[in-house]
């Protein structure tokens, strides 16, 4: 890498970590003692450990790892703490250090971090570096996900509409065709996590796929025609799911015709696997999603966005939090992929089918527990990157994955069919 080239990769990155950081503690901002501490949900920490993470984790791999930095000049005490595989969830909270404390942890790491870029030959750390960058941008995204839960069940996320916005009808449902065919799947580039790589080469049979994310308007005449209620439109494991936990309709849900064409979200893979079921179509696999998204088949040559090469920014998606709320599902049309479809990246992730499972040939990188860990056959996978989502860990290939019971607000689904509909 030239002297200009490291420069400009320099700066990128130092760009990223900024604005990434600047969000990452607004979520913070006024943020009490006890919600900081509190646990909400067995499956998540704190969200306070989450700050503490970002910071011991780039400490880690960039101070220690790169810097040399010695292991006793950063906060030893707490490396336990705020490790991953550390304590259980449930104690995280209680031993968290007061909010003043972690902050200066926090300030005082990212400062040496950012002295330390300046210096870093990144020519060779590159990977790393980026690989620590959508590491916040996730632990971003999952804070916002955990003080949302927190909320009152019930209470409304979505910022209020103005008072003169219509009412809209819901848009029709469009399915496009995606003909037989190769096409590469997964990515090799620097940014790419290990669980994207190596890319390679799929063949699908033709199939038809949903022009747009399903709607709210959609998904109320699944509720209205009882499809809470009739146990024919639900897989074996999503019945089972909805008598241990019965509910009749998503998460937050408003039923303000205002959103009808607004992306229908919290709601569990087995919620959007029986709507599908509803309409006679499937949720897509990872593979007939990606594809639909990325493939350009006129040059046979996969596109890292939808659009192509430029990187995700307000007139193409819904990302970066920029709006504060999902958008109409057919509101970019400049974002569409090669063949159609809207909203593959940004406004809402969406669902798919697969389990989340390494691709033949897979490294972990930079170490066994970010996905391998997670190759449990629990896990399906999820795709496309949701309205708060930062750019830089944005692109087709990336891939989510959470367990199926799990009801996201920022989540959605897309469904496929064998023929045509």
């Amino acid at each position: 890498m030239k002297n200009a080239s490291a420069q400009s990769c320099k700066q990128h990155l130092l760009r990223g970590f900024q604005e990434c950081r600047a969000s990452t503690l607004a979520l913070f901002e006024n943020l009490d003692e006890a919600t900081f501490r509190k646990q909400v949900h067995p499956e998540f920490s704190p969200v306070g450990w989450h700050l503490g993470h970002i910071a011991m984790t780039e400490g880690l791999w960039i101070l220690e790892k790169l810097a040399g930095v010695s292991t006793s000049t950063l906060y030893p005490e707490y490396r336990k703490l705020f490790n991953a595989d550390g304590l259980p969830k449930c104690d995280r909270g209680p031993n968290l250090p007061p909010i003043p404390e972690l902050y200066d942890i926090v300030h005082s790491i990212r400062d040496r971090v950012l002295a330390y870029l300046e210096i870093a030959p990144i020519e060779k750390q590159e990977r790393l570096w980026r690989f620590i960058l959508q590491h916040e941008c996730l632990h971003y995204e999952t804070t916002a996900f955990i003080l949302q839960l927190r909320k009152q069940a019930g209470q409304k996320y979505r910022f209020p509409f103005p008072s003169e916005q219509p009412t809209s009808d819901p848009l029709k449902a469009e399915m496009i065709e995606i003909p037989a065919g190769e096409f590469e799947m997964g990515n090799n580039s620097v940014a790419a996590m290990d669980n994207e790589r190596p890319a390679h080469r799929v063949y699908l049979d033709t199939y038809w796929i949903d022009r747009y994310p399903v709607t709210c308007g959609q998904y109320r005449q699944f509720m209205a025609d009882g499809g809470y209620q009739n146990e024919s439109w639900w897989s074996e494991a999503g019945w089972k799911w909805l008598q241990e936990h019965p509910v009749s309709q998503p998460l937050y849900w408003d039923d303000s015709t205002q959103w009808n064409n607004y992306p229908v979200s919290g709601v569990s893979l087995y919620e959007a696997d029986a709507y599908a079921r509803y309409l006679g179509k499937q949720l897509p696999t990872e593979a007939q999603w990606e594809k639909a998204a990325s493939w350009d088949a006129k040059i046979g040559r996969r596109r890292t966005y939808p659009w192509g090469e430029e990187m995700p920014s307000s007139d193409r998606c819904n990302c970066h939090g920029i709006v504060g709320q999902t958008t109409p599902v057919n509101a970019y049309p400049t974002g569409q992929s090669a063949y159609g479809l809207y909203d593959t990246l940004g406004n809402i992730w969406e669902w798919t089918s697969s389990l989340f499972e390494p691709y033949d040939g897979f490294i972990w990188y930079p170490y066994p527990g970010y996905s391998q860990a997670y190759f449990d056959n629990q896990h399906r996978v999820q795709k496309g990157g949701s309205w708060i989502a930062h750019p830089w860990l944005m692109r087709v290939s990336f891939r989510s994955w959470y367990p199926p019971e799990t009801r996201h607000i920022f989540v959605s689904f897309r469904c496929v069919s064998s023929s045509p509909l």
